[in-house]
């Protein structure tokens, strides 16, 4: 069977040329963004298809946003900026790289979950640990739901219940404070 020129995908009979893992027509192999013919023997790739080094020079490579250095291979697009695969890490201690991972965006830096919260999480009233995700505010804190309880019998302080502060500004329920 006959080879087909992923350019005009007509078979071809003469002079064939292979890059990218496919098949062409010498004149058919031509830059995805000016195409125009790619005659030179370097050339670049971008989603699989072949670029001229000019048009990749000016329209296609990317500034990695953490070394300012010109990135040509692996990249990570994220936060409106293009990082080198092994640069894209956590702003935290941690320093964990983050391609393929749950981050959070602070002050244009990306943090993996655990550091996000340690820093920069509200901490509970009562355990002091960081809160992720719903809180309950009372006594000038945030607290986990079930944290917000009496400092006293320990029982769980209800969202309507009534209750008072001590001087530490913990809670005590109606029931314990006399």
């Amino acid at each position: 069977m006959a080879a087909v020129c992923f350019g005009c995908k007509e078979e071809i009979k003469d002079k064939m040329l292979e890059a990218l893992d496919k098949s062409w027509h010498p004149e058919h192999f031509a830059c995805k963004e000016c195409k125009k013919r790619i005659a030179e023997n370097k050339f670049h790739e971008s989603d699989g298809l072949p670029v001229c080094s000019k048009c990749f020079e000016s329209k296609i490579q990317a500034i990695c946003a953490a070394c300012r250095k010109l990135v040509t291979e692996k990249v990570v697009k994220a936060m409106g900026k293009t990082w080198h695969l092994e640069h894209f890490i956590c702003g935290g201690p941690c320093k964990q790289q983050l391609s393929g991972k749950t981050f959070f965006e602070r002050n244009g830096k990306p943090y993996c979950t655990a550091d996000y919260e340690r820093l920069y999480a509200p901490k509970c009233g009562g355990c002091k640990k960081p809160i992720a995700e719903k809180a309950l505010s009372a006594l000038e804190s945030k607290w986990h739901k079930e944290c917000f309880k009496c400092k006293l019998c320990k029982e769980p302080i209800g969202v309507d219940a009534k209750f008072r502060a001590d001087k530490e500004k913990q809670p005590i329920c109606e029931k314990c404070g006399v």
